[in-house]
């Protein structure tokens, strides 16, 4: 087994059918990038791919290159957009869960979690994991946090609400098992050969060193 698990994270392939929030537009990348990530990563060990944001292209583009080249993938849904235009709907979802996707939460109105007041976190981490949760007709315990915004105090809440794993965006690879798990987003401007690079082949000491600082940072502030 890798002692590394590298997490790799798309948000909208192809053209977003609904209105985009300020600085989301880098995210959405071309089908063709997408199709090649996934070739690339395809036998690739200790590789895992997620989507975040439940955009309709998770089902239109993403599941269906995922069942040809025998991928799996974990999805975080917004609950707050399910049924909107350009997001997924609850026919969507319980059609990846069929397909043996990995349904996640990633909140419900796509707010930073860290630093809410009680009313407004009770709707993100329990109403919204909660409506995710009938749709799919069983408990989902893993969570994506939005714009990759944590501190001390939101982990051990999401500890204590019994989330199994939780994925930030530090870029980083993660250790296997490990219930805090950093991912790579694939932006518009990435090529395969920068993910090789940047990613799937080992990174510099530096590097590690650094993001390693920065994770512990927000762990403790």
């Amino acid at each position: 087994m890798s002692d590394h698990t590298m997490n790799i994270c798309f948000h909208g392939v192809g053209v977003p059918d609904r209105t985009l929030e300020p600085g989301e537009a880098p995210y959405w990348i071309s089908p063709s990038l997408f199709h090649a990530v996934l070739d690339e990563v395809a036998g690739h060990g200790g590789v895992r791919i997620s989507f975040d944001d439940g955009n309709a292209s998770d089902v239109e583009i993403g599941l269906p290159a995922l069942l040809d080249r025998g991928l799996q993938a974990t999805f975080f849904v917004l609950a707050g957009r399910l049924g909107a235009r350009g997001s997924l709907g609850e026919d969507d979802i319980r059609e990846l869960d069929a397909q043996g996707m990995v349904i996640g939460t990633h909140g419900m109105d796509h707010v930073p979690w860290r630093g809410l007041d009680d009313a407004v976190r009770d709707r993100e981490l329990v109403a919204a994991r909660d409506r995710i949760s009938t749709v799919v007709g069983r408990r989902v315990d893993e969570a994506a946090l939005p714009l990759g915004r944590y501190d001390r105090r939101l982990l051990g809440q999401l500890r204590g609400l019994g989330y199994a794993h939780v994925h930030t965006s530090d870029r980083a690879h993660a250790r296997p098992g490990a219930w805090l798990q950093p991912r790579f987003s694939v932006v518009g401007t990435d090529t395969v050969s920068r993910l090789r690079a940047d990613v799937l082949g080992p990174q510099p000491v530096r590097r590690r060193i650094g993001r390693s600082a920065v994770m512990f940072a927000k762990r403790l502030r």
